[in-house]
């Protein structure tokens, strides 16, 4: 079995949401700019609230700077949120204001945040991050990632193709479990 048919496993700088015990490990690879990622997040954010405890969803950076410019750098602003402590807030953040995603949007977003604005200024200035982003991007390209979203559950689902049904099937099998 090559590494492309092993799902991705967890790492010391993922970003994850729930507990690493859950009985439902969700691993996704997507942009912000993405509007496919963020129907995917909604989707999530729905999964999470019906699953609670029972789902731990991972996100990792995938921009694709050729389809969606502001990609790379809203992965760079949602890095220098987390040097803050901030990262899921910014999350949110720049999946709610997808439309609104230019550097002064990021900065605006930081200071509603209350990010050491200064500090969040000069992660992305210098590309502090680009190393944590880049370690994203070659986990994917060693999973055969070549689009986002991408899933990885126990087996991958790519893209948007009946996202809504994958979902239902994996609520109603963890349900189902729990019988």
């Amino acid at each position: 079995m090559d590494a492309t048919s092993l799902p991705p496993t967890l790492r010391d700088i993922d970003h994850t949401r729930g507990p690493l015990s859950a009985v439902l490990l969700m691993i996704i690879y997507g942009n912000y700019q993405c509007p496919h990622c963020a129907q995917a997040n909604r989707t999530i954010d729905k999964l999470h609230k019906a699953l609670g405890e029972q789902l731990c969803y991972v996100f990792r950076h995938f921009p694709t700077t050729d389809r969606y410019p502001q990609s790379y750098r809203t992965a760079e602003a949602a890095e220098a949120a987390d040097a803050q402590g901030q990262f899921w807030k910014m999350h949110d953040k720049l999946f709610a204001h997808q439309d609104n995603l230019d550097d002064a949007s990021l900065v605006e977003y930081a200071s509603e945040l209350g990010l050491e604005i200064g500090q969040f200024l000069k992660e992305l200035g210098y590309h502090t991050h680009a190393d944590r982003i880049q370690a994203d991007i070659d986990s994917a390209v060693e999973h055969d990632v070549t689009e986002a979203p991408t899933f990885f559950i126990s087996v991958r689902h790519q893209g948007d193709k009946n996202l809504e049904t994958l979902v239902k099937n994996i609520l109603a099998a963890t349900l189902e479990s729990k019988s």
